[in-house]
């Protein structure tokens, strides 16, 4: 019998197991040859061993029974005994190999009746949170784990996680409010930067994440004060130096207008689909591809039944009259005139096409000729017409593509002059078109004097700034500093971003001479009536943009994407009768992001509510306290019926407490995160204590109004 043993098995079921404590085991405590060992308390572990492997067991309920005993000799019955058991769920093994010990999830080698059971040390709790091979080169995708908090049941040992597996298969931070979704956020980014990495081979100095980027969606602007930190300074004193981290606030947040596809278009100005959205898209079509006039497309509306006439004309009557039915029906005239007048029309055109038919019809439209002449003529112009429509075909399809690209084009002028062009194109002059549409421009119209829209989508600009999307991309990743060393680019030029940049709202010296490694996006200020728009836009584009590295590129330059709140603009079910557009393009992240180095982290108090194609593509959970049994519920659908057990805790979990499930760690734990410093600003609000404080506190209402009816926080209200 081995010193380690507390118990035996009584029963086994798929991956639960019921194990009686030894009868000379007083206390929930063991002597061992390190120390006293807890062997009966929920959130503890217990080791099954089989042949040379050892099974973990996460200990989930204990109880104690009173079982009676039968004398056999007196023939009767004395006072009961009392017995100990636990129950526990079977989460892995830990596997005996030649050079080392692996733990391993799942338990393919099941304990049978009577199998010993025994308490669990710290070198055991090493193999399954911090397993280590031998070799001295760490693999930071397997073997690096990062301390984010303590063990309830151990308030010594540090709960681990696999950053690399965390970020690189997506993960969700799910609970109530005031639970401690963004302090465990910040938590670990703080872990994750502070950690000393050990130097490259041959080197003394140590390394740290200076390549970095993540980018948070913050919806309530929570994060600047745990990484842009006014005083600079860490809870030690220390110089808070390694991260540099950029808040962009409303003033900063600019993502033109230019850089939307059709879907971003249809999705913001919301057309009615049977005549504003063909109306729209072809006048967007014109802006981006720089069509200043719409008589080709006039001339391709009309050419095609004025032409079949001419020919039918030209093969029917040797004596080229025919019969008016336009006008006057009894008025009879020579089609040469109409021949000459088209001839004529397409010569105004700059098209080498066109140009050929004009040719052709001026031959077809000479008097006295025979009829191999004029078959030879309608041949050639049947032709050339062919040929033309073919090519019209083909640059329509390039037109349509070009919509969806990130190409300058005036907005006013998509009111003024293209939905006008497009309306030409499709019915002339047509004053019921242009009735249908009137509602739609009113619509575009009124976005133009709308703060909400005009001043974050830069609709007021009347011209493209060099090299707009680069900069822009550059900027929300945090890459502007180097991309200005590397161009040489001029920051005289009208930029918001580079006046931001270079603005005060740049906290810290540093912020303009390094990479930006966390980007903070306030977005506690965009109006609702834009926030999908403007966070799906800025999603869609950093995935495009590293879908067009060269394939052997992919992957090496890896950026995370934090959604604060997910469920407000990614939500399962759309609030319009459209789909939400920011829902469609972090689906298509969830998706596809992993094979272009895109990480999504997804926070929301209301897993339910959130896109079940984005949470069924996380691999990694931190749950904090979840009341609602609808989203309880959501969440054990999301995990194996192994963690199943541990769940049952959500409901009584307290504040900084969170149970982490999937690919970052080994097993399922509960673990008390980190306490972070400085924290985000999400506090609960001290009511009692305020109430008290003879207002002390009085707000300034009209500073606070002013700013508002600014389109800013009271904070903010300054001279910049």
């Amino acid at each position: 019998m081995s010193e380690r043993q507390v118990g035996r098995v009584v029963s086994v079921d798929n991956f639960r197991v019921f194990i009686r404590l030894d009868d000379d085991l007083t206390s929930s405590y063991k002597s061992g040859f390190k120390g006293l060992y807890e062997v009966a308390r929920i959130n503890s572990y217990l080791i099954i061993p089989v042949g040379a492997d050892r099974i973990v067991a996460l200990i989930t309920r204990v109880k104690m029974q009173e079982e009676p005993e039968f004398d056999t000799d007196k023939h009767s019955i004395t006072l009961p005994s009392s017995a100990r058991y636990v129950t526990a769920t079977m989460l892995g093994t830990i596997e005996h190999g030649d050079k080392s010990d692996r733990f391993i999830q799942g338990v393919y080698n099941f304990p049978v009746l009577d199998n010993p059971v025994w308490y669990v040390t710290e070198e055991d709790l090493n193999r399954i949170f911090d397993y280590k091979p031998d070799d001295t080169d760490i693999n930071y995708q397997e073997d690096f784990y990062l301390p984010i908090g303590k063990s309830p049941a151990f308030p010594d040992y540090d709960v681990k996680i696999c950053p690399d597996q965390l970020f690189v298969k997506h993960a969700a931070i799910l609970g109530n409010t005031g639970s401690g979704k963004s302090c465990t956020l910040a938590s670990i980014l703080h872990s994750l930067f502070d950690y000393q990495y050990p130097p490259e081979e041959g080197k003394k100095d140590k390394r740290y994440l200076n390549n970095a980027h993540f980018i948070i969606f913050d919806t309530n602007g929570e994060y600047k004060s745990a990484f842009v930190d006014k005083e600079g300074r860490s809870e030690k004193g220390e110089l808070f130096h390694r991260i540099n981290a950029l808040h962009i606030d409303e003033k900063g947040l600019k993502v033109p207008y230019w850089f939307m596809n059709w879907d971003d278009f249809d999705y913001l100005f919301d057309p009615g689909p049977g005549t504003q959205a063909p109306i729209l898209k072809r006048a967007i079509g014109l802006g981006k591809n720089n069509i200043q006039s719409s008589k080709a497309g006039i001339l391709d509306r009309v050419l095609e039944s004025t032409l079949n006439e001419v020919i039918n004309l030209a093969c029917g009557d040797e004596e080229w009259k025919f019969e008016a039915k336009r006008n006057d029906k009894n008025k009879r005239y020579d089609p040469n005139n109409e021949i000459i007048q088209l001839s004529n029309l397409m010569v105004s055109f700059d098209n080498q096409a066109l140009k050929d038919l004009a040719r052709e019809l001026s031959i077809l439209g000479k008097e006295n000729l025979s009829l191999a002449q004029k078959s030879s003529s309608i041949k050639s112009i049947e032709s050339i017409y062919s040929n033309y429509k073919e090519n019209i075909a083909s640059q329509n399809i390039v037109n349509d593509k070009n919509i969806d690209l990130p190409t300058w084009f005036e907005y006013q002028k998509l009111i003024t002059q293209f939905i006008d062009a497009a309306i030409d194109e499709h019915e002339g002059s047509n004053s019921k078109l242009s009735e249908y549409v009137s509602t739609l421009r009113l619509r575009l119209e009124g976005f133009l004097s709308d703060r909400r829209f005009a001043e974050p989508l830069l609709l007021n600009s009347k011209e493209e700034f060099d090299n707009s999307l680069s900069l822009f991309l550059s900027f929300i990743i945090g890459d502007m500093y180097r991309y200005f060393v590397g161009e040489s680019q001029d920051t005289g030029t009208f930029d918001p971003f580079i006046s931001y940049y270079s603005s005060p709202k740049c906290e810290k010296e540093t912020d303009q001479h390094r990479v930006s490694q966390i980007t903070i996006l306030d977005l506690s200020l965009i109006s609702y009536d834009v926030l999908e728009n403007i966070v799906g836009l800025i999603g869609r584009l950093v995935i495009e943009f590293v879908s067009h590295f060269k394939p052997d590129d992919r992957g090496k330059y890896p950026i995370v994407l934090i959604l604060e709140e997910a469920q407000n603009y990614i939500p399962e079910k759309d609030r319009k009768e459209k789909e939400s557009i920011a829902k469609k393009v972090f689906e298509r992240i969830a998706r596809e992001g992993r094979k272009y180095g895109i990480s999504l982290i997804v926070s929301s108090q209301r897993p339910s509510e959130l896109s079940k194609t984005v949470l069924s593509q996380c691999n990694s959970f931190i749950v904090h306290r979840l009341q609602n049994p609808d989203d309880q519920k959501y969440v054990r659908g999301l995990v194996s019926s192994a963690n199943s057990d541990i769940l049952d805790q959500l409901p009584i979990l307290p504040q900084q407490h969170a149970i982490v499930m999937g690919d970052c760690v080994r097993t399922a734990v509960q673990v008390k995160i980190n306490t972070v410093f400085p924290k985000p600003n999400s506090n609960n609000p001290r009511f009692v204590e305020t109430w008290l404080n003879e207002n002390k506190d009085f707000p300034d209402y009209k500073k606070v109004c002013e700013a508002w009816q600014k389109g800013i926080k009271d904070g903010d209200n300054k001279d910049d």
